[in-house]
């Protein structure tokens, strides 16, 4: 098994990157957390690395952090839901928002991504609430506060929807010294940063 890698970043794509190690140029399946921390193209990276195999395909995985990796294979573990589609979440969901919708069983910031259906939504909070604590330091990192609850609505009554509001709310940084009014100022910000 192939548990990470460390070369020079050759490419990125929308859902992947080319990184040479030794010589050999390898594509690795990504999400676009780990695209937008890797850095600069000619630079060196490192990445922590799943290698998929199927009957007629063995395809690399990679992410920037071991918690990031760690997520993948537990989405990965729900029926229905392969390596492309679980990249497609990461990509879509903050690792915090993402811990706090299974947790608060919200499918509808689930079924936000493409791809991802009710039922799907269902599955994944169905099958995943359970794992969460497999997940250790990174789900009890992770709770929903009341802060992020006060942002949140502050963001709903200000016209965003649940899944937008929530994905801005996880952006925000644990800060203890930050007021609710600050959290809705730096969520807000995030929201304009995204689109």
């Amino acid at each position: 098994m192939i548990a990470g890698l460390r070369g020079r970043l050759d490419a990125t794509f929308l859902d992947a990157l080319l990184i040479e190690v030794g010589g050999v140029i390898y594509r690795v399946g990504t999400s676009r957390s780990t695209l937008d921390e890797i850095g600069e193209v000619g630079e060196t990276i490192r990445l922590h690395t799943f290698l998929f195999v199927r009957e007629d395909q063995l395809t690399l995985y990679g992410f920037s952090s071991t918690e990031e990796l760690r997520l993948f294979e537990t989405l990965i573990t729900v029926s229905g839901v392969g390596p492309r589609l679980a990249c497609a979440i990461l990509s879509r969901v903050q690792t915090n928002a993402l811990l706090d919708a299974i947790a608060s069983e919200n499918a509808e910031l689930l079924a936000t991504v493409p791809g991802v259906g009710k039922k799907t939504a269902a599955r994944l909070i169905l099958e995943l609430r359970g794992k969460l604590v497999s997940l250790g330091p990174l789900a009890a990192a992770t709770p929903a506060t009341r802060e992020s609850e006060e942002v949140v609505a502050a963001l709903r009554a200000l016209g965003y929807t649940t899944a937008e509001a929530h994905q801005a709310a996880a952006r925000v940084p644990k800060d203890a010294s930050l007021s609710i009014e600050e959290r809705v100022v730096a969520a807000l910000r995030e929201m304009d940063d995204v689109s």
